[in-house]
This record gives structure tokens, sequence and C-alpha cells, in this order.
């Protein structure tokens, strides 16, 4: 389709089914939408005004909704892609050079005869870009070369993965127009975890991208890392009278790397007590049978971790099986009780190097407070900082944001939707 084509239909709402499905009924998201896609479509010609056949593509955020900290010791998980995505306006060509300006970011130029990476590169976005061309070359598929305009509106730091929906999204660029779509969303999934981890120097596991490129609601079993078992679940969110807030506690992430990295090395040396090395490889009865000795060996946080490792694994399964039965009831139950293992069994609230800064603790005591035993309320991602997650009813939802916005400040909650697909192409 050409430019013109695209916006026309962008404008008389031919697209307004397709905008639906991906980011909710709300008319005014439906506007909200329309205007950005339009926007992006004239950054994009005036960028590349030589350029008049074009693709649209979009890739959305992800959300966890059970499984904290449960990846990294080859557990199972359960997330969501959300209505809050990452899109391109892109055009190929077969100059043997891919130019994309991002919204907000200086323009990349990455020629394709020298995939190979640049330490200049590392932490920025270029990196992302040749590290998921490498990777569809080193597959034997031939690129021929695009000009692109990207935008997302997946918030950094919000613990919705924008960096996984921008990596998705590229391969679903490369993978639907250059390999005739035949690497699907879990290779697709892998090829931005390569370039994340070799590329832009960032170690990550697979299940931002997973979600990204999948859709839905998604179970994840990651027993084999390198092939995880991937379950979508078949729930409409949408009809079930709740929404999902994701909440911005406005706390700093800055020196809490040590924070984190202590969680997965204090499950680690339990696990090691139990002669594995990950705890999805260890028999819980007996860590609880060796808890003594795990207990000197290894000490007390570290043990109460391993222990919401058992318990939160499997309640991610359970999770997942509640939605398949439709029984919100048992899901929000389970959440809560997710929330209440991350609080005292991992300990991932608040950093003790701040202790006085706890605005998870906070959010979730605000959340609650308003909520009245109804819905559910967690830590979102890693934790120490950053945001919570809420299932609000619907009816309650712009009261919930006014008052999560009256305490952390305008803007801090976001009213989400489920996004049923993930990484797809936008076509007339």
């Amino acid at each position: 389709m050409t430019v013109f084509d695209f916006v026309s239909a962008v404008s008389s709402g031919r697209l307004n089914d397709d905008f639906r499905r991906i980011y909710g009924n709300s008319d005014m998201e439906l506007l909200r939408q329309r205007a950005r896609f339009l926007d992006a479509a004239e950054h994009f010609s005036r960028l590349y005004p030589e350029r008049q056949e074009i693709h649209v593509f979009s890739a959305p955020g992800r959300t966890e909704i059970g499984g904290n900290h449960t990846d990294h010791q080859h557990g199972h998980v359960l997330a969501a892609a959300v209505n809050l995505d990452a899109i391109a306006i892109v055009s190929f060509h077969d100059e043997g050079v891919v130019r994309l300006k991002s919204q907000g970011h200086k323009a990349d130029e990455i020629w394709l005869d020298d995939l190979s990476p640049r330490d200049e590169e590392r932490g920025h976005g270029g990196a992302i870009i040749r590290g998921v061309l490498s990777k569809f070359a080193g597959k034997s598929v031939k690129i021929g070369g695009f000009d692109a305009y990207t935008a997302s509106d997946v918030m950094s730091g919000s613990g919705l993965s924008s960096s996984a929906a921008f990596e998705v999204l590229l391969g679903t660029i490369v993978d639907k127009f250059y390999n005739n779509g035949k690497f699907g969303a879990v290779e697709i999934a892998k090829c931005g975890q390569y370039a994340e981890n070799a590329y832009f120097g960032k170690a990550s596991g697979l299940m931002d991208q997973t979600v990204s490129a999948v859709g839905g609601f998604v179970g994840i079993d990651f027993k084999n890392p390198d092939s995880p078992s991937i379950q979508p679940i078949d729930f409409d969110f949408s009809g079930s009278g709740y929404s999902l807030c994701i909440v911005d506690t406005k706390g700093s992430h800055s020196d809490l790397s040590d924070d984190y990295s202590l969680i997965p090395a204090d499950m680690r040396a339990c696990a090691r007590c139990l002669g594995a090395d990950v705890l999805s490889d260890a028999d819980e009865d007996e860590f609880y049978a060796k808890l003594p000795e795990i207990r000197e060996k290894c000490g007390d946080r570290a043990v109460l971790r391993a222990a919401h490792f058992f318990a939160e694994t499997e309640r991610a399964r359970l999770e997942g099986e509640a939605l398949e039965r439709g029984d919100t009831e048992e899901f929000f139950r389970l959440v809560n009780q997710s929330g209440d293992s991350s609080a005292f069994l991992l300990q991932n609230l608040y950093s003790p190097k701040r202790a006085d800064d706890r605005e998870l603790m906070v959010g979730i005591l605000a959340a609650k407070r308003f909520l009245r035993g109804g819905g559910a309320v967690r830590v979102h991602g890693g934790g120490f900082a950053g945001t919570i997650q809420a299932f609000v009813p619907a009816y309650a939802a712009k009261g919930f944001a006014a008052e999560l916005d009256r305490i952390f400040g305008e803007g801090s909650c976001r009213v989400l939707s489920i996004r049923p697909v993930g990484g797809i192409e936008i076509s007339l």
C-alpha cells in the first residue's frame, strides 16, 4: 500500500476494527491511536519522501502476572501482552542498508555487509537492530534493507518491557517481508533475546520477547530454557469486568543492581545445597527436610527466597488454569497470594540500602485500601522500586487511577487492557 492509501484508511475509519482488536474498545483510545498512526506516517514521509510503498507493523509490551523471579530458576511464568506497543512505518528496498529513526532518538544506519557487534553501539538502539539482523542473516535469510520510522508508547522503566517490544517489532518486520513469516513467534523472540544479550549487552531471559511475540495470556515453562514450553491461554479479559492497572510509584532504579542479582544468587545457593544448579531441578520436600542445614549454609534470606520460588512457580501454573476455566475469583486469590509471597518471602518491595524509601509498599497499601478486598494487587516486575499491578473492577478504574495519581503524581496510573495478538503487520 502507499502512504496515501494508509492515511486514507486511517482517516476514514477503515482500520477501526483492527485498532479496536489491538487497543481495546474505548472510543477515546481509538481516536488516540488513529492520531498516533497518522503522526507516524507523516514523520515517515518527511524522513523518506522518495518512499511511497509502505508496510505497517506493531508489537506489544508485556506484563508479568505470575511467577515473580521464577524464570531465572527455570520455573513457570504467567504473563500477558498489553495494549501499549511499538509501531513502525517501513519501506523495503535492496540498497543493503537499514535506516531507522525512532521517535525521540537519533537515527541509526546499519549496513548489511558487516553485522558484527560494535562496542560503541552497546546500550543503544543500533545494537538491537544490528543484533536482530545478524541473527536472521545467520539463519541464511537474505535481507535487502529498509527505511523505517518507529514510535513507542511502552514507557521505559515501567516494567512493561519496551526493549522486548522494539526487538519483536524488528523481528516481525524482517520475518514477514524477507522470510515469508517462516520463523514465527518463538524464533522471533529468540532473535530479540540474542540481540539484547550479545549486542546490547544486557542479560535477559526469554519471557519478555516471547509474550510480546505471542500475544494474549501466555503460560511459559522454562524447564528447558533453550526451548521453553509455551501455552497460550484462551481467556477474554475484556469481558471479565476488570481493568489492568499499572502504577508507577516513582522510585529510583539507580544503585539496585546488587539487590536484583542477589535474588538468583540466593536461590542458586539453596539449589546447590540440594545438588542442583537451579531450584526447578531441586526437590521441594528435600528442601524442607534439610532446612536447618540450608539455613546454616545459605542464611535465612536465601531460605525464604527459595521457599517463594517453590510456591510461586506452581502458583503461576494454577493461575493459568484458573483463567482457562474462567474462574476469576480463584485467579485473583492466587495473584494476591503471589503479592504476599513477594513481600514476605522474596523480600523485593524495598532495598535495604534505602530503607526509608518504600514507594512500592505505599502503593500496595493505597491500592488495597481502595479495592477493599476486591480484585488483586501485587508488585510488578523485578521489584525494589518501580511499579505495582492491580486488577480493578472496570467501573472503578477511573476512580482508582485518580486516587493513585493523587498520591504519586499525574499520569502515574495507566489503565490497560490485555492485547490478544503479538507482533503483527497491519494491512488494508
